[in-house]
């Protein structure tokens, strides 16, 4: 039952995840940002720009269309990165593939967005999480809900007025502090536009944020563990420039190798791979440790296991 079929490909992976920095001008209370920020992991690195280049490049050239699309997304919020904007519009231009950002939605550079927009970026994707400026200071400390909503508009109307093709989707992770908002979140982002809101389920980050990895791991007690979906479908380069198999990892427990010095597609075929999928499908995680404490395996969809954001970019792409 689990192994590469439907998008999920033995060639290349079909999601390539471009984290290209670890700062964050948030300290939502669900990441686990504000202790990372505090370890001996942190160094506010910024991933460099060649190497955002070389990914892009290889995915057009190595993947053979098995990449379903390229995420900008992952530890900290992307368009802090002093060259975001222009390492994405490189993707848009020359991956071959679909393009996404993830954003916090609290900057916007609108004379730099332009040229992603007329580029032709296939979604935008806006972290929210709250419905009310009570909710959302609450969730995402730091923000201010009104400038966030704003900066959103003012993309919908930038996209509308050049006549662009990008699509708009606003993300909800659903937890204590924002449940009773959940069902009028989305009748109002979809009322205001947005092609897609969806609800996300409320992780551990692979096990960093303790009191919901240790209510996870109780949970799981009474269901047989499947295998993680992540060794079959996605890879990330991380800010450090090295490649990694988690795009939950902060503790850089996942990491592999330098992208430096190999690729994507040596990676995805090598033997670490190999050996971690068959940890994965035998539940024997000795030589795995990373993957053997994260309780979030419970939370991945496989493709016949119900929607996930890979469904949303299948209907992008069958759509474009």
């Amino acid at each position: 039952m689990y192994d590469f079929y439907g998008r999920l490909n033995a060639e290349f992976p079909s999601q390539v995840i471009v984290d290209i920095t670890e700062a964050c001008n948030l300290a939502c209370v669900h990441c686990p940002h504000s202790t990372f920020k505090a370890s001996k992991h942190f160094a506010n690195r910024n991933l460099e720009y060649e190497l955002n280049e070389k990914i892009v490049d290889e995915v057009r050239a190595n993947s053979n269309g098995a990449v379903q699309f390229v995420r900008y997304a992952s530890e900290g919020e992307s368009l802090i990165h002093p060259k975001a904007y222009e390492m994405i519009q490189y993707a848009v231009e020359n991956s071959g593939t679909l393009v996404t950002l993830t954003t916090n939605g609290t900057i916007l550079n609108e004379k730099k967005l332009q040229p992603i927009l007329d580029a032709g970026i296939n979604l935008i994707d806006f972290s929210v999480d709250a419905l009310s400026p009570e909710v959302y200071s609450q969730i995402r400390r730091g923000g201010e809900l009104e400038r966030t909503q704003e900066n959103i508009f003012k993309t919908m109307r930038m996209i509308k007025s050049s006549n662009s093709k990008t699509l708009i989707a606003i993300s909800f992770i659903e937890q204590p502090e924002n449940a009773h908002e959940a069902t009028e979140f989305q009748r109002f982002w979809k009322e205001k536009g947005a092609d897609f809101v969806y609800i996300r389920r409320l992780h551990s980050a692979a096990g960093a944020i303790n009191d919901m990895a240790e209510a996870m791991r109780k949970n799981n007690e009474s269901v047989k563990r499947k295998p993680c979906l992540y060794p079959w479908e996605r890879i990330v380069l991380n800010p450090r420039g090295f490649l990694a198999f988690c795009p939950a990892d902060w503790t850089h427990g996942s990491t592999m190798t330098d992208y430096r010095s190999t690729t994507i597609k040596e990676s995805w075929q090598g033997e670490f791979y190999r050996n971690l999928r068959k940890a994965h499908l035998s539940n024997s995680f000795e030589n795995h440790s990373f993957c053997g404490q994260c309780p979030d395996w419970v939370a991945t969809r496989w493709p016949d296991e119900g929607r996930s954001y890979a469904n949303m970019m299948e209907e992008i792409n069958e759509e474009s």
